[in-house]
């Protein structure tokens, strides 16, 4: 059996904060706003993958007003998620990530990026694809947008 999950997050950007996409640092003089690392990459991937198995967001899981997930790293977010389809007997084939921005500009972290969420999510890089879009003047750089889709198998 096939599942597939799409998961989307956005983020404001906050000046004096890391950046973190995909759990890569990215060198820039502002970071995501967010209770946890605020890494939308990684929560657009959590919610696919929970998407696909049908469990609750990731807001639900990991509320904001929660001070225990102050701060977390969303790699345990997106551990969790694994976890998850591990113990309902499914694998990930494939993830498809974009992110949405303007600034910074990506390309050189791409690669990077691409191979941590491989590493994250125990698979080849080549099962893991990254796009970097602008938004070509179409609203505001007041922050960044992710979108994600999965493909989970049922263990054979």
């Amino acid at each position: 059996m096939l599942r597939v999950g799409l998961g989307l997050d956005g983020h404001l950007f906050e000046e004096g904060k890391k950046l973190v996409l995909g759990g890569v640092e990215i060198p820039a003089p502002f970071g995501l706003k967010g209770h946890s690392d605020g890494d939308a990459l990684l929560h657009a991937l959590t919610d696919a993958i929970l998407g696909a198995l049908g469990e609750p967001d990731i807001g639900e899981l990991f509320p904001d007003e929660d001070p225990r997930f102050k701060g977390t790293p969303s790699s345990l977010f997106l551990q969790e998620a694994l976890k998850r389809a591990k113990a309902k007997g499914y694998r990930l084939v494939n993830a498809d990530c974009v992110v949405v921005t303007d600034r910074p500009k990506l390309s050189p972290y791409k690669e990077l990026i691409r191979e941590n969420l491989a590493r994250l999510l125990g698979v080849e890089k080549e099962r893991v694809n990254l796009k970097a879009k602008r938004r070509e003047g179409f609203c505001r750089e007041e922050g960044l947008f992710c979108q994600c889709v999965v493909l989970l198998a049922a263990d054979e």
